[in-house]
C-alpha cells in the first residue's frame, strides 16, 4: 500500500461507517413512502428499463460514480501542473512547494470522502464493483476523462446547503420561502398536512428546513443530476451533526486573501437531516406523471431558468398542483444552454396568468416590489459558496407566490 492509498484508507476508517461494517440508515427505506419510491427507483435503474443511452438513469449514475472515484487522480493531475509552473523565487520567499504539499494532503482527505460517497451509493443503488470498473475502463479507453469540476462543485454545494458557512447565502432566500409557507399553512385547518414538492432540489437543505417547520408539511424533493443525488443520499445518511470534514476550496487558486482561507476545513451537516423527507430522482416533467393534482405547494428555488423548455416546466407545475394549490418561486432568470424560449419577467407574468394562476401578496422579507403596483418581488441573493472569497456572485432573484385558480 503506497503512502497516498494509506492516507485515504486511514481517513475512511475514521469517517466511513461502511468500513466498520455498519449499514447506513439511508439504505433501509424509513417509511411506506420511502419504500414505494425506492421500488420505483430500482425499476427505473434497471438496464432493461427503456433504451440504453447516455440519458439512461443507470448510465448517468455510473458516470457520476466514475467522477467521484477519480477525484484523487483528476485533482492530483491539476496539482502536478501547478508544480511545474511556479518559479524558484516563490519557493525562497513564501515556501510555495510547502503550500502545494499541503494541498496534496487535503486532496487525499477529500478523496476519502468521495470514495465513501461511492461506496454508499453502490450499496444504495445495488451497483457491483465490476459494473463500475467496466464502465470506467470503457470510458477511459475512449479517451474521456472523469469530470473534475462537477465533483468539486458538490463539495462546495455541501457548504451552501449543509455547513455553518452557508448560512449567509441560505438566509437570503430561506426566510422568505419559509415564512410564505407558514402564511399559506395558516389558511388551512390546523391539523392539515400540506404536501410540498421541490423540483431541482440539489443537495436538499431547503426541503429539510421546510420539514423542520413541523408535522404540517410532507416534503418531496426531486433532482435530475446523479452527482447531486449521490451527494444528497450520502449527506442524508449522516445522523449526527458535523461528522464530515472536508476542504472545498483547494481546487482553485483564485480569489483567496490568505493561504489559510484556501485550505480551511468545513464541517457538515450542521444539523441532522430530517428523516421524513423523500427524494424522487429523475426528470421533473416526466418522473412524477402519476402525481397529477396531488401537491398543495410547489417551491422552485433557483430552478425555472434551468429549463430548456420553460413552458414544459410551467405545464408540469400546473398539472401537479391541486386546484387552489400554490407555487412559490425564488430565483434568477439565467437561462442555460440551448433553451427553446427565453422569457423576460414581464412575459412570464403574462404567461402564468394566462395559464390560470393568480399572483398573491408576499411579505417584505421577500424584497422590494419589482414593478410598481405588481406583486412580484426582488431580493439580492448570492450564489458563491465561499464567504471569504475576494469576489461575489449575486442575482436579483425574482420572488412570487401564485395560486392555481
Amino acid at each position: 500500500m503506497d503512502e497516498a492509498t494509506a492516507a485515504i484508507a486511514n481517513a475512511q476508517s475514521v469517517q466511513n461507517p461502511l468500513m466498520m461494517g455498519a449499514m447506513p440508515s439511508s439504505h433501509v427505506p424509513r417509511t411506506a413512502r420511502h419504500r414505494h419510491e425506492k421500488a420505483h427507483l430500482m425499476k427505473r435503474m434497471d438496464r432493461k428499463s427503456g433504451k440504453w443511452t447516455t440519458n439512461h438513469a443507470r448510465y448517468r449514475l455510473l458516470e457520476a460514480l466514475w467522477a467521484y472515484t477519480r477525484y484523487r487522480e483528476r485533482h492530483m493531475a491539476e496539482l502536478d501542473r501547478w508544480r511545474t509552473l511556479y518559479k524558484s523565487t516563490l519557493e525562497n520567499t513564501i515556501g510555495y512547494r510547502k503550500k502545494l504539499d499541503e494541498i496534496e494532503r487535503l486532496i487525499l482527505t477529500n478523496a476519502a470522502i468521495c470514495r465513501d460517497m461511492v461506496q454508499h451509493a453502490m450499496q444504495f443503488y445495488g451497483i457491483e464493483q465490476k459494473e463500475l470498473d467496466d464502465h470506467m475502463s470503457l470510458a477511459e479507453k475512449d479517451g474521456r476523462q472523469a469530470d473534475r469540476f462537477a465533483t468539486s462543485q458538490t463539495l462546495k454545494h455541501y457548504v451552501r446547503d449543509w455547513a455553518d458557512e452557508g448560512l449567509k447565502e441560505r438566509n437570503e432566500a430561506f426566510p422568505c420561502i419559509l415564512s410564505t409557507l407558514e402564511s399559506i399553512k395558516s389558511e388551512y385547518p390546523e391539523d392539515t398536512k400540506l404536501s410540498v414538492l421541490l423540483p431541482g432540489s440539489g443537495l436538499g437543505r431547503l426541503g429539510h428546513d421546510i420539514a423542520n417547520l413541523g408535522a404540517g408539511f410532507e416534503v418531496t424533493l426531486n433532482e435530475w443530476s446523479m452527482l447531486m443525488n449521490i451527494g444528497y443520499r450520502y449527506m442524508d445518511s449522516q445522523t449526527t451533526p458535523n461528522t464530515l470534514t472536508f476542504h472545498p476550496f483547494i481546487d482553485a487558486m483564485s480569489h483567496h486573501a490568505t493561504k489559510s482561507d484556501m485550505l480551511r476545513p468545513i464541517s457538515a451537516p450542521n444539523i441532522a437531516p430530517h428523516p421524513d423527507v423523500l427524494l424522487v430522482e429523475g426528470d421533473f416533467t416526466t418522473v412524477l406523471a402519476d402525481k397529477e393534482g396531488t401537491f398543495d405547494i410547489i417551491v422552485t428555488h433557483f430552478f425555472i431558468d434551468t429549463a430548456r423548455n420553460l413552458m414544459s416546466y410551467f405545464d408540469t407545475i400546473s398539472r401537479l398542483l391541486k386546484p387552489g394549490g400554490h407555487w412559490i418561486n425564488f430565483g434568477p432568470l439565467l437561462y442555460g444552454t440551448g433553451p427553446f424560449v427565453q422569457l423576460s419577467l414581464e412575459e412570464i407574468i403574462r404567461v402564468v396568468e394566462a395559464m390560470g394562476f393568480a399572483f398573491e401578496d408576499l411579505g417584505e422579507e421577500c424584497g422590494e416590489l419589482t414593478f410598481e403596483g405588481g406583486k412580484v418581488r426582488s431580493r439580492e441573493a448570492e450564489y458563491g459558496f465561499n464567504v471569504k472569497a475576494l469576489t461575489r456572485y449575486a442575482y436579483l432573484a425574482q420572488v412570487w407566490r401564485v395560486r392555481k385558480v
